[in-house]
């Protein structure tokens, strides 16, 4: 049974490894402390970046001699490969640790495999402390082993009543500069920045993170079908982050910078581009989460192939009574059909109400 100790250690090495958000992919934001033989603090790390030492190493360098019979604590399985590193079960069995707590299994198979080879030396592993914490704080990474493509958070600001613009078109600002500031922290967490044609053609966005000390500048992705939205001089070709622009494969792109073009599909059925092969394409580009920020229309594509993960609505107290909904078609034609979501989080930001919520498990 978890002590006060594990249950503390964990979590701290939960809080340590969501810094490595947005800079790790595509590797896993791990946390990791490893505490003395006595249960003293010996040593902490997260992952910093890919390539980069892992947690455990980083930890295991900041214990030194302590590590000797202490115990250490991992937010995923310790992995049992060589890839640009070492295996961390290596590193934890040269440095003594006796006892290994991890909360959530590898699932990938080239990595997986680091508990037994700990317990087949000796090393005392416990599996599974604080699980749900940890999945959450690296559901991006997760989602693309399990998965096979990259993690989608859809983000939106509205009226109280659900609009995203007045009737006139106008939208700036419907949120707060609280909840602004706030986006581009989700941002600075993302892989990915995607809009749509929409967008571009209205905000003209450079998609930058701004105001995120050390922040990784995502890449900036536009689904811009027929290749008519983005025009040269657009802030988002300016060279602050690299950038791709979706469009169809018989499009025509002489206008566009040719190493930005990314030809797909269109979609099987209605207007634009393949959704899954869109973030295929971006999956065997290292992307692990995508920041959803298009407007109603490419959030519908997203939700009608099923390519939505996370839902973060920032609401505004104010009303409109008129205007585009946050969510234009998504397939949706009955209340029967109708995406359940489960609220995870709400929090206050600024004047504003942050929702979070994921799509409900069935029978729930």
């Amino acid at each position: 049974m978890a002590t006060t100790a594990d249950i503390t250690a964990m979590r701290r090495a939960i809080t340590l490894a969501a810094r490595g958000l947005g800079a790790t992919s595509p590797n896993p934001v791990v946390g990791c402390v490893v505490l003395d033989a006595a249960g003293a603090p010996a040593g902490e790390g997260f992952h910093r970046r890919a390539g980069g030492p892992h947690a455990e190493i980083h930890a295991l360098r900041a214990a030194g001699e302590k590590a000797r019979g202490g115990t250490a604590y991992v937010t995923l399985e310790p992995c049992d490969h060589t890839g640009r590193t070492g295996p961390c079960s290596r590193a934890l069995l040269d440095a003594g640790i006796r006892r290994v707590v991890y909360a959530v299994a590898d699932p990938d198979p080239r990595a997986t495999g680091g508990a037994d080879t700990l317990r087949a030396a000796g090393v005392q592993v416990e599996r599974g402390l604080l699980a749900d914490e940890a999945e959450e704080g690296n559901t991006a990474w997760l989602t693309s082993v399990r998965l096979g493509r990259p993690h989608v958070r859809w983000k939106y600001a509205a009226t109280l009543d659900g609009r995203v613009a007045a009737a006139d078109a106008t939208s700036r600002w419907i949120t707060s500069a609280e909840s602004r500031a706030d986006v581009h922290r989700l941002r600075a967490e993302s892989d990915a920045v995607v809009i749509g044609s929409g967008t571009a053609r209205a905000d003209d966005p450079q998609l930058g993170v701004r105001g995120v000390e050390g922040a990784v500048q995502p890449l900036r992705v536009v689904v811009d079908t027929g290749a008519t939205a983005v025009r040269p001089g657009a802030r988002i070709l300016d060279p602050t982050a690299p950038t791709l622009i979706a469009v169809a494969q018989d499009a025509e792109t002489a206008h566009l910078p040719q190493d930005a073009v990314l030809r797909l599909p269109r979609a099987a059925t209605g207007p634009g581009l393949d959704i899954p092969a869109l973030l295929a394409a971006l999956h065997t580009r290292g992307v692990r989460s995508v920041l959803l920020e298009g407007g109603p229309v490419l959030a519908g594509s997203f939700v009608a192939a099923g390519c939505v993960d996370t839902v973060v609505g920032y609401l505004a107290p104010v009303l409109l009574g008129a205007g585009p909904a946050a969510l234009a078609d998504a397939g949706i034609t009955t209340i029967a059909q109708a995406l359940r979501l489960a609220v995870t989080e709400t929090v206050r930001i600024g004047p504003d109400l942050r929702v979070t919520a994921v799509p409900a498990r069935k029978g729930n």
